[in-house]
């Protein structure tokens, strides 16, 4: 190949002179079309001098190609890349808003934005970038990836964000509703709203519930995202504890009363039926099988028990009075114990 090679340049260089070259040296034939042009020549490899140095070949090299040199390394510092870098990182104009259900109003207050970048910082959590307490946030940020969350009252979620240059919005759905709860006595009697609260859970079993409220009072009004909910109502502080799965629909108000099977109960210690009441009194309430639910001190204890047989120990000084009663759902009532042995 390399005599041919030689030879095509030798022809290059004589034609003009006129010299042929003699026919007994064999040449290369090739067909080609009398119409095509003629294909052009490969190029001549610039010679070597003896006192050059001799680059190792590479093998995947074509000898009739030379390497065009490098191009110059750009400066980090180029005036150029540090223009370029500083618009790509410039803070854009973000516009956040949120609505309770697909298609419904925009929410006018009561929500609180955060913004989190997509990358954990070195304790391993999304790094807060922003934050709003706005209805409608208008923050800016630098073009990326971002996690957006948004809380109003207990209804929250989160959405991802891609800020890029210019303006950008985002509107997202909550998907929310609202829960209002309060309680009764069996038979519609109300109850001092000071004696009732509320523990509000997630739906399951009682090992996967998380607790998502407590100590809701009657008539809150609670925003939550649209589920089932495990509500326990608490009358009092002992043992009348009501339970329910109540569901809540997004754009909806749930009411729901919770009934207690209990009453209010007061004792006194007398020496007759409708005496004064005894002061300075240590008191013992047990259940049917011996727990003790209550203690106290003083002349008119007052306690919320639920339905059920109980047993009520007074003592003054080294003496025990006790008498057994019942509870039933109702109105509040009072249990005079005499000293007297029952």
């Amino acid at each position: 190949m390399r005599l041919k090679h030689c030879l095509a340049l030798l022809v290059l260089a004589l034609a003009p002179l006129g010299v042929a070259l003699p026919m007994s040296i064999p040449t290369a034939a090739f067909a080609q079309d009398a119409t095509s042009e003629m294909p052009p020549m490969p190029k001549a490899r610039p010679e070597h001098n003896p006192g050059d140095p001799v680059l190792p070949a590479d093998a995947n090299s074509n000898p009739d190609e030379v390497d065009a040199p490098a191009p110059a390394p750009v400066p980090a510092d180029n005036p150029a890349t540090a223009a370029i870098s500083a618009a790509a990182a410039a803070p854009q104009p973000v516009t956040l808003t949120a609505s309770i259900t697909d298609g419904g109003a925009t929410i006018p207050d009561g929500l609180v934005w955060r913004i989190f970048d997509t990358k954990t910082d070195a304790a391993g959590e999304l790094a807060l970038v922003a934050k709003s307490d706005s209805a409608t946030a208008k923050v800016e940020l630098p073009p990326g990836e971002y996690v957006v969350h948004v809380a109003y009252g207990r209804a929250q979620t989160s959405d991802t964000l891609t800020v890029v240059d210019g303006d950008n919005t985002k509107a997202i759905v909550l998907g929310a509703g609202a829960l209002r709860l309060n309680a009764a006595i069996d038979g519609d009697i109300p109850i001092p709203i000071n004696l009732v609260r509320f523990d509000l859970f997630t739906a399951g079993s009682d090992a996967d519930r998380q607790m998502v409220a407590e100590n809701l009072a009657p008539n809150d009004i609670v925003t939550l995202n649209a589920g089932t909910y495990h509500v326990v109502s608490h009358f009092g502080t002992i043992n009348a504890v009501v339970r329910a799965d109540l569901r809540v629909e997004a754009g909806q108000l749930t009411d729901a009363t919770l009934y207690h099977h209990a009453s209010q109960i007061s004792f006194k210690l007398v020496s007759e039926s409708g005496g004064e009441a005894i002061a300075d009194v240590e008191w013992t309430v047990k259940t049917a099988d011996g727990a003790t639910v209550f203690t106290d001190l003083g002349a008119f204890p007052a306690t919320v028990l639920a339905a059920g047989d109980y047993l009520v120990l007074a003592k003054q000084g080294d003496k025990v009075f006790n008498r057994e009663f019942q509870v039933l759902p109702g109105a509040s009532k009072e249990i005079e114990v005499l000293t007297t042995v029952y």
